[in-house]
């Protein structure tokens, strides 16, 4: 069973590295098996498609989002918590794991626009967004703090037009995104 999820694993990996290289849809299938070194038959053992590729790498970032949306939904709703929400979802983003990931959803937002995991991780950004306020307050704060989380993406797609130092563009839209959760 381990094998199998380590080959599983291996897969999605290469997959990612040329999703981020060529693209989505000007990778195919065959292309990932030849980088594997393995046949197509053996890469289709595991995944029948690139969208049962794209599901897979999905559920990981997924799961990580459902972790700390079940964690806030436990917590008090006070402004900590807010902040708390705001820093480990900053820390997710800029995990190396998951950065090739998150780089790669956002490379290929046309391509899977209506890709079921699409669905899903809107609906899941959605619920986490709802755990940074309060059910009557003004729309006007509902949008603030909504935005803290996709202040946090901003602050990497601007650093990645502007080349410059990761660690200062996390810091600004860290501090960004705290600022428009506090009350």
């Amino acid at each position: 069973m381990r094998e199998s999820s380590d080959t599983r694993h291996r897969i999605e990996q290469v997959a990612l590295t040329l999703f981020n290289e060529k693209g989505y849809e000007a990778t195919s299938l065959r292309e990932i098996a030849e980088k594997l070194g393995v046949t197509k038959a053996a890469l289709y053992y595991h995944f029948k498609s690139k969208d049962e590729i794209v599901a897979g790498l999905a559920e990981t970032r997924l799961a990580r989002l459902r972790g700390l949306l079940d964690w806030a939904r436990s917590q008090p709703a006070t402004l900590e918590t807010r902040r708390e929400v705001v820093r480990r979802y900053a820390a997710d983003l800029h995990d190396l794991r998951y950065s090739d990931v998150m780089r790669f959803f956002e490379r290929n937002q046309t391509a899977l626009r209506d890709h079921p995991v699409t669905h899903k991780n809107r609906d899941t950004m959605i619920e986490l967004s709802k755990v940074l306020h309060s059910p009557g307050e003004p729309l006007a704060t509902r949008l603030k703090r909504t935005m803290a989380l996709f202040s946090l993406h901003a602050g990497h797609v601007f650093q990645m037009a502007e080349a410059g130092d990761p660690e200062e563009y996390r810091q600004a839209a860290l501090e960004v995104a705290l600022e428009l959760v506090s009350d």
